[in-house]
C-alpha cells in the first residue's frame, strides 16, 4: 500500500465531480454525489464548521461523522446512494478539510467541545433525530456527544470501525506506531506517517486517483491537531455507549488501526447493540465494501 500511495505521485490527478467524489468508472466511484446543500456551523469556541447537506429535509436523517485525517469526502460513496432516501449531513471535523483549523494543540484536546461540534452540526442544518455514523475517531467523538447531550435527539448509532476509548492495548501495533510521527515536529518524518497512516485504513488499495485526493486532504491536517488527539479522556464515554437503545457495531476484520475488542467491547456495553463483521475489509469497510454497507445502513435507519 505504502508503495502504491507513493507511485500515485507521479501519475496525472483524475478530475474530480463538484462534490469532491471522484468519477473513474470504478466500483462505487462512478456514482457522483450530488453538490449539497452548503451549510457553516459555529462552534462552542467560535469556529467555522464546512456541513454539506443531501436529500430532501422532510426525509428520516443520517449525520456522517469521519474519523482522523479524513474528511466530509471520505462518504463520496454513501452520500448519492442515501440522499435517495434519507436527509444526510457530511461535515468536515475541527482541524480537518474546509473547517477552521486553530494552530492550538489545546484545541483539539477536549472530548466536550467535539460533541458541542457534533450538536452545532445538527442545529446548522435543522436535524430532528438522525441516525449518527461514526468512524474511527468520529466513534469517540459521538461517545462524547452522547455522554454531554444524550439520546434524545438520537434516532440510533452505528459505530463504524470506531474508536471507542483511547487505550494501547484496544489499538493496533500500527496506530500506536504512527502517533508520535504523525506529530511530528520533522516534515519529513510527518508526511511519510501521513501516507503509511493512510494507506493502513484499507485492505484492498483503493483507485490511484480517489488515493491521490485522499492524501491531500489527509496532509491539511495541522500538527498541533495530531499531537492533541492523544490527549482527550474517554472518562464517561462507556456509560454513554449504553445509553442508545439502537446500536450497529460494523468492523472490518482486516482492520490494522483497531483490534476486535475495541469494537466488540461495545456488545458488552450495550446489550442491545449488534455486530456487523465485514472479514474482508479493513478500517474502512464502507469504503472497501459500499453496497453491503449502505445497504445495511439504509436498512438500519429506515427501522
Amino acid at each position: 500500500m505504502a508503495g502504491v500511495a507513493a507511485s500515485a505521485l507521479g501519475r496525472p490527478v483524475q478530475a474530480a465531480s463538484p462534490s469532491g467524489s471522484l468519477v473513474d468508472g470504478s466500483s462505487g466511484a462512478g456514482r457522483t454525489a450530488a453538490v449539497g446543500e452548503v451549510l457553516v456551523a459555529k462552534s462552542s469556541d467560535g469556529l467555522r464548521l464546512s456541513v454539506r447537506a443531501y436529500g430532501d429535509a422532510g426525509k428520516r436523517e443520517i449525520l456522517l461523522v469521519h474519523g482522523l485525517g479524513q474528511s466530509r469526502l471520505s462518504w463520496a460513496r454513501q452520500i448519492d446512494v442515501l440522499a435517495e432516501r434519507f436527509r444526510v449531513v457530511a461535515y468536515d471535523l475541527r482541524g480537518h478539510g474546509d473547517s477552521d483549523r486553530p494552530a492550538s494543540v489545546e484545541a483539539y484536546t477536549e472530548g466536550p467541545r467535539w460533541a458541542d461540534d457534533l450538536h452545532a452540526v445538527g442545529v446548522a442544518a435543522g436535524l430532528r433525530r438522525p441516525v449518527l455514523v461514526g468512524w474511527s475517531l468520529g466513534g469517540l467523538i459521538v461517545g462524547h456527544y452522547l455522554a454531554k447531550y444524550g439520546d434524545g435527539r438520537v434516532a440510533g448509532v452505528n459505530l463504524v470501525d470506531a474508536v471507542t476509548k483511547l487505550s494501547p492495548e484496544l489499538l493496533g501495533s500500527v496506530s500506536v506506531g504512527f502517533a508520535g510521527d504523525l506529530a511530528s515536529s520533522d516534515l519529513s518524518v510527518r508526511s511519510n506517517a501521513i501516507v503509511m497512516f493512510l494507506s493502513a485504513c484499507f485492505a484492498r488499495a483503493p483507485p490511484e486517483a480517489e488515493l491521490r485526493q485522499m492524501l491531500v486532504y489527509n496532509g491539511m491536517v495541522p500538527r498541533e491537531l495530531q499531537e492533541g488527539i492523544g490527549r482527550i479522556s474517554s472518562n464517561g464515554v462507556d456509560e454513554a455507549f449504553a445509553i442508545p437503545p439502537r446500536m450497529l457495531v460494523t468492523y472490518g476484520g482486516r482492520d490494522a488501526l483497531t483490534r476486535p475488542e475495541m469494537s466488540n467491547r461495545v456488545l458488552a456495553l450495550n446489550s442491545r447493540a449488534t455486530l456487523s463483521l465485514y472479514p474482508n475489509s479493513g478500517h474502512a469497510p464502507f469504503y472497501e465494501e459500499a453496497d453491503r454497507f449502505n445497504a445495511e445502513l439504509a436498512a438500519f435507519a429506515a427501522a
